[in-house]
């Protein structure tokens, strides 16, 4: 089966705004989204009777007695092994915080066609009327026979670390916290080529990460993995360090392996003299901090959508400048990352995946770019048609290295 774009219709049914006009008729948002964004199509034929008795009683019969007897065929005959889950509890959906399942679930219709769109991967968006940790890990491991992988989205921090935590322990497939590593994925591939646009090592660089939430923590962790000299998270109390009494257990362990220069005091602080800015927390980092960075540096303000950088102020002293933002060059959009993520580790049925999958998949992904690299180009196109074969070839053969592969 496959999720599919439905056309949007127009029927001008109750859905009203103030005035009493449909809301499609003059919002075209409200029109792409009227009925849904997807549907469910059948992958066989069903013309007639000996087509019926095949796709469903008898001949259905046999298949099930098969994977009764031996369970791991549920991947040859059935969806199982190409479907992901799109998981979300409605607790911290896009730039709109706490909105509910109901509202989260346009969002997770999108996620799906993404995944449908740019990997060729069927996904269902499953929308959670709970925020428990323990009751969205229970409903999540009791749906998990329907699917090959699970990828978590729009879950409030602190709760998403442990939900993926626990569903990495309990489950024997894929599951992938998309707002923490397919941001921490897209924006080591673009950091990657803004150290080789400007002849730099990441061993030469040291980052300071504003944002100690989920994209802020991935990214940290994967950029202390890839090598960097120094990476430095700030919160809003300033620069996360082991002299805070106030930590939460993640930031403890944060401060654990990040800060090597024992840096304290405020952002702004924190960015004198230092190579990179990431920004994953919103608000507005003053010109005069990014003024204090070091000669060549690089800003990624990521925030939506309003970068806490402006491209404007930031092209004054930067020499790479990347936003979240689709009408500015250098997107780090996650659509980059997540369909050849789930594609490859689907592709050889992994049993979950790793850093050296994440980093394998950044390295890919730098790599589209190619000798084109520029200062408005480190990072390719979700449009560029290389990028999910590559993505999806990297992580496979990197699942394969690690021996997480099955097959």
């Amino acid at each position: 089966m496959a999720a599919e774009i439905v056309n949007p219709r127009s029927d001008g049914t109750k859905d009203h705004d103030a005035g009493g006009e449909p809301l499609d008729s003059f919002d075209p948002a409200f029109a792409l989204h009227r009925g849904g964004k997807m549907a469910v199509q059948a992958t066989v034929p069903i013309r007639d009777k000996d087509d019926l008795s095949l796709a469903y009683t008898p001949g259905v019969a046999r298949v099930c007695t098969a994977i009764a007897e031996q369970p791991e065929l549920v991947n040859d005959y059935t969806w199982k092994s190409s479907v992901v889950a799109v998981v979300t509890d409605g607790t911290a959906v896009l730039g709109l915080g706490d909105i509910g399942p109901e509202a989260s679930l346009p969002v997770m219709e999108g996620k799906a066609i993404l995944f449908k769109q740019f990997g060729g991967v069927d996904a269902v968006p499953i929308a959670l009327a709970c925020t428990d940790v323990d009751e969205i890990v229970e409903t999540v491991v009791r749906l998990a026979p329907s699917f090959g992988g699970v990828n978590l989205e729009d879950i409030s921090a602190p709760r998403c670390f442990e939900v993926e935590r626990k569903l990495q322990e309990r489950l024997d497939i894929p599951v992938f916290h998309d707002d923490q590593h397919g941001t921490a994925v897209v924006t080591l591939a673009a950091l990657r080529n803004a150290a080789r646009l400007t002849g730099k090592g990441l061993a030469d660089l040291r980052a300071v990460i504003s944002g100690a939430g989920a994209a802020g923590v991935a990214i940290a962790k994967m950029l202390v993995e890839a090598g960097i000299g120094d990476v430095a998270v700030t919160d809003r109390k300033g620069v996360v360090s082991a002299d805070r009494a106030d930590l939460t257990p993640v930031k403890r362990d944060l401060a654990g392996f990040t800060n090597k220069a024992g840096l304290t005091g405020t952002l702004e602080d924190a960015l004198a003299g230092a190579n990179v800015f990431i920004g994953v927390s919103g608000g507005t980092v003053a010109e005069a901090a990014v003024a204090s960075m070091a000669e060549g540096a690089f800003v990624f303000a990521m925030a939506n959508p309003n970068p806490e950088v402006h491209p404007e102020i930031a092209h004054k002293y930067a020499a790479v400048v990347a936003t979240g933002r689709s009408d500015f060059p250098n997107q780090i959009n996650n659509v980059l990352a997540f369909p050849g993520i789930f594609a490859g580790a689907l592709q050889v049925r992994a049993s979950r995946i790793t850093e050296g999958m994440k980093i394998a998949a950044a390295e890919a992904l730098a790599g589209v770019v190619g000798d084109d690299l520029a200062a408005d180009y480190v990072i390719p196109s979700p449009f560029d048609e290389r990028v999910a074969p590559a993505v999806t070839s990297a992580v496979a053969a990197a699942a394969r290295a690690e021996g997480v592969a099955r097959r």
